[in-house]
């Protein structure tokens, strides 16, 4: 009894956690300010502006951008003191740490619950959403994984059957590709390497990682957006079965498509990639109360809403779950290579030059 108790609690507390209300004081200043301006790369932020629009009647202003265009316009709007974004939420953290987090354009803030619940290294900057791609197979007439090993789709027999979107064309994909030749996955790509082939890496590059790049370039097909990129993969009545590497979420157009499409979660040493979506102040926010009781309100389910009903996007709360359709992030997280905006942004240049040359 005492221990059914004791859970009850602790599901009560949990709630209490994830629909913390903000301080009083901080929603009287918000609303002395009363509007709000919000880049974003998501175009769901919309959704929830109405929601907190209704809740707190303060009016949202939102502006969706691609990855590029944030960063360039808040480089230069706060670079020469315009005032346009209040708050941002960004992808792409090699550009984000190095052209707008390095500078000081944007000012992190962390809600004070979030301070206990958030692992240390997710709160600065503060990370409001994950997202995963991941090796998707046609399934229609096999269910079983089709590769092992990552270093299987560097194999003759993948060739044109392999597909991932352009790096050139999203800076998450050249993020990915630069971890990988770092000594961390670049050791674990050499492992992954004697176990599929039986001996040691000792070819002509630097290191496994930039191996594998030139491998799996050697026989992917480049597209432009990973919708496209789904439909090619996942259209019934194919000859050859084929793979491609993108975002969990587009599996769920194998209902409304009539699509077969099946994550592959045990390829080893990974089965795809995450990145994180950042949420920040701008440095000279017109209205930073606003703007701090929306990056509240984002990180509660209530916030989180408008991105819950998929698959493959995960809040940055760790109470708040994963889709019912999903396994939870953590699961992801240890088959999965991450996203260290640092370290991509002292060595994307190289890579992508790399590829460049390979392609």
């Amino acid at each position: 009894m005492k221990k059914i108790c004791l859970w009850i609690i602790g599901l009560m507390c949990a709630a209490a956690i994830i629909s913390a209300e903000p301080s009083a004081e901080l929603v009287t200043a918000a609303k002395k300010e009363g509007t709000l301006t919000v880049y974003s790369t998501t175009s769901r932020v919309s959704s929830a502006a109405k929601s907190f629009e209704a809740k707190y009647g303060i009016k949202v202003q939102t502006a969706n951008l691609k990855d590029g265009e944030l960063v360039e316009k808040v480089s230069t709007e706060v670079g020469n003191g315009v005032a346009g974004a209040d708050m941002v939420i960004c992808q792409d953290g090699a550009r984000v740490y190095g052209e707008l987090i390095n500078p000081g354009y944007l000012v992190n803030y962390v809600p004070e619950d979030m301070k206990k619940l958030m692992p240390e290294g997710d709160q600065n900057p503060l990370i409001f959403q994950f997202i995963n791609k991941v090796f998707i197979f046609n399934n229609e007439k096999n269910e079983t994984e089709p590769a092992k090993n990552v270093w299987a789709f560097t194999d003759p027999e993948w060739k044109g059957r392999i597909q991932f979107k352009d790096p050139n064309t999203e800076g998450v994909n050249a993020n990915f590709l630069t971890m990988l030749v770092t000594d961390e996955w670049a050791g674990k790509l050499a492992a992954a390497y004697k176990e599929h082939y039986g001996k040691d890496y000792a070819g002509e590059y630097e290191n496994a990682g930039y191996a594998w790049i030139a491998g799996f370039f050697a026989n992917a097909v480049m597209g432009n957006s990973d919708t496209t990129i789904s439909e090619n993969v996942g259209t019934k009545g194919q000859e050859k079965e084929i793979a491609g590497l993108f975002v969990l979420s587009k599996s769920r157009y194998e209902a409304t498509k009539n699509l077969a499409l099946k994550p592959m979660t045990e390829v080893k040493p990974f089965s795809g990639f995450y990145y994180p979506l950042f949420t920040m102040l701008t440095k000279n926010a017109k209205n930073p109360n606003a703007a701090k009781l929306f990056i509240d309100y984002l990180m509660t389910a209530e916030g989180f809403k408008p991105w819950s009903s998929d698959v493959g996007a995960y809040s940055g709360n760790p109470e708040i779950p994963a889709n019912k359709g999903d396994f939870d992030f953590k699961f992801w997280r240890e088959r999965l290579v991450p996203e260290d905006p640092a370290r991509t942004y002292e060595k994307r240049a190289e890579v992508e030059e790399f590829v460049n040359n390979i392609l």
